[in-house]
């Protein structure tokens, strides 16, 4: 089994001979919808499937992408009409980024950052539990799997003159994330509620955020993430489509305080996702999705609960994935315990953070279904 089958269809954009092609994959071939779509007529408008993004079908809506997904299943068993093998595309990025916010959903994850920061302190901050924590990036620098990382500069603590230094990043990193697409739009000043979830979120893709922490520890107070993190954030080529992870969802760990009204969400809200970080070669750690405190519908509610718009191509990340084990940690700033024990690759090289050359490659399954696999090598400036 391939983890791409009948089950899943992620929907991607297919380079081939110069034409940008809206595809699904079936397990190593993808399909050429507006091909199918030619020799099957569907029960709805095929110009959603003409490319050459999946714009038009993300802004279609719930009710057209279950029409959709209905009838690929229906045909695909029986069809090998616009089929070509996957090693003679090219994958692009599948939709324009119209808007970037990244959350900061693990209980895990954040008490490891206060630990590794605030070590005589409280780990986590008196607004943590009572909403998802989360910041506005840039849209303009998500780009897909393979798209070289280039290291960034910028200033990082002081020096003993107590000028701070500037320079290229000396603690590169990677953050293990699922980011979730929005399709359906909503108006400007009306409030998303966490049960429209699945009427606005097209799919789910892996997504890397590569941070810079020298650059972020001198520069987040008191506003938080800025060049040290927009500088690059990757996703997979590849959009599972939320009805492929129907057999995944699994109830939330469990929220104390009880959240306010408007996060309020109907159980199950969480995801059996289960995560790899693979270091050139070497799986490094596997961060469980099934962990996070807070639910994408819940960070969907709290991103528009001020009346923010969603517009089609929007992107949220969940934030760093990481589990209570050591091996469950979805960033080199925890499994370097914030640069001070190094780990061990396969070939015996050891790393705190990135260095120039390195390829990290994330992968994630849930159950039958193969997340496709985001990956991003670290080059010099």
């Amino acid at each position: 089994m391939t983890g791409f089958g009948i089950d899943h269809l992620p929907y991607g954009v297919a380079s081939r001979s110069g034409r940008d092609l809206v595809v699904v994959r079936l397990d190593d071939d993808v399909i050429d919808l507006a091909a199918l779509a030619s020799a099957s007529p569907p029960g709805f408008d095929p110009a959603v499937l003409a490319g050459p993004s999946l714009a038009p079908l993300m802004a279609a809506g719930a009710g057209v992408w279950a029409d959709v997904r209905a009838w690929l299943q229906d045909v695909l068993p029986d069809s090998s009409v616009g089929c070509i093998p996957l090693a003679e595309v090219e994958m692009q990025m599948p939709f324009a980024v119209a808007d970037y916010v990244d959350f900061y959903a693990s209980l895990n994850h954040a008490s490891n950052v206060g630990r590794i920061f605030r070590p005589d302190a409280e780990p986590l901050l008196p607004n943590w539990r009572h909403l998802p924590v989360g910041y506005h990036g840039r849209a303009g620098t998500v780009v897909p799997s393979g798209t070289p990382i280039v290291r960034p500069a910028g200033q990082r603590r002081p020096g003993p003159d107590g000028r701070p230094r500037f320079g290229p990043s000396e603690a590169l990193d990677i953050e293990a994330e699922l980011g979730f697409v929005v399709g359906a739009p909503s108006r400007m000043g009306e409030p998303v509620p966490a049960g429209a979830f699945a009427d606005h979120v097209f799919g789910v893709t892996l997504l890397n955020d590569w941070s810079a922490r020298d650059i972020q520890a001198w520069e987040y107070v008191p506003l938080g993430p800025f060049l040290g993190k927009s500088f690059a954030t990757s996703i997979s080529p590849w959009i599972t489509p939320l009805a492929a992870l129907d057999d995944a969802r699994v109830p939330l760990p469990g929220q104390d305080p009880e959240p306010l009204d408007y996060l309020q969400v109907a159980e199950p809200a969480g995801y059996a996702i289960d995560l790899e970080v693979v270091v050139n070669g070497t799986v490094v750690a596997r961060p469980p999705y099934g962990s996070m405190y807070w639910s994408p519908a819940q960070m969907l509610a709290h991103m528009t609960v001020n009346g923010a718009s969603l517009r089609t191509g929007d992107l949220y990340g969940s934030g760093t994935i990481s589990g209570p084990e050591r091996a469950q940690r979805g960033s080199f700033l925890e499994l370097s315990w914030g640069g001070t024990e190094p780990f061990t690759l396969d070939d015996g090289a050891t790393r705190t953070y990135l260095q120039d050359g390195d390829t990290v490659i994330l992968r994630a399954t849930a159950g039958t279904v193969t997340l496709g696999e985001v990956a991003g090598t670290l080059t010099s400036p």
